[in-house]
């Protein structure tokens, strides 16, 4: 487990928290690591909410399918990056969406009834997890209410450059890189994927914005 330090150190759920509790911690809390390939369902919608999970290397989804078939992508997960905390917090019944990894990928899975629950042993580490739990879903509703502002707007146009918009703000620079290609744009836009490519061209065109592939120069 020791070679997974280094991205546990990166990752916000173990903030402040030192190799040598994290050591004992990642025993405390029953951890495991459990490897996924491309397109494997990390977590599957409708199955009951239990772990939280840290992408250790690789990358990952969450996304809805509804009824039609038609995706809805939510996020995307980065290494270090914790998913799946709300649900198992709530203790929900079923999972509401589905991660799944975009790459061949390493998870780590804590069990949450592990996080919030005080072992006997009396570990000090856990009022810092709990701390850091609490933080991360403060900044989750955050970025979860951002989507919600992208996508209550009507037009594709008007979609894109809020997003853009709030992605710039995020990096503090005009010229970055997205998390998505053009179809998992789409789909995190809500948006038809020739319709989004044909209005990126014409503010190309208009000189807005430049772009290739996923990285994008707000003018």
């Amino acid at each position: 487990m020791e070679k997974y330090f280094g991205i546990l150190e990166q990752c916000p759920l173990f903030s402040g928290i030192t190799r040598e509790e994290l050591s004992r911690m990642l025993g405390c809390l029953d951890a495991r690591v459990a490897f996924f390939d491309k397109k494997y369902t990390v977590f599957a919608e409708g199955t009951p909410a239990k772990y939280v999970g840290v992408l250790l290397s690789g990358g990952a989804q969450t996304e809805r399918v509804d009824y039609e078939g038609n995706r809805n992508l939510l996020s995307s997960i980065a290494p270090g990056e914790v998913f799946g905390e709300a649900f198992a917090c709530a203790e929900m019944r079923a999972i509401p969406v589905s991660v799944v990894a975009t790459e061949p990928s390493e998870v780590l899975l804590l069990d949450c009834n592990h996080i919030l629950r005080t072992c006997t042993k009396g570990c000090s580490f856990h009022q810092k997890l709990i701390f850091n739990l609490m933080k991360d879903l403060a900044l989750k509703s955050l970025a979860f209410h951002q989507k919600l502002e992208v996508t209550s707007k009507r037009t594709t146009r008007e979609k894109l450059m809020t997003y853009l918009s709030h992605m710039a703000q995020k990096t503090g620079k005009r010229s970055f890189d997205i998390p998505f290609d053009r179809q998992a744009l789409a789909d995190y836009l809500e948006v038809d994927r020739s319709g989004l490519s044909a209005e990126i061209s014409k503010l190309t065109r208009e000189g807005i914005l430049r772009s290739r592939k996923k990285h994008f120069e707000l003018e």
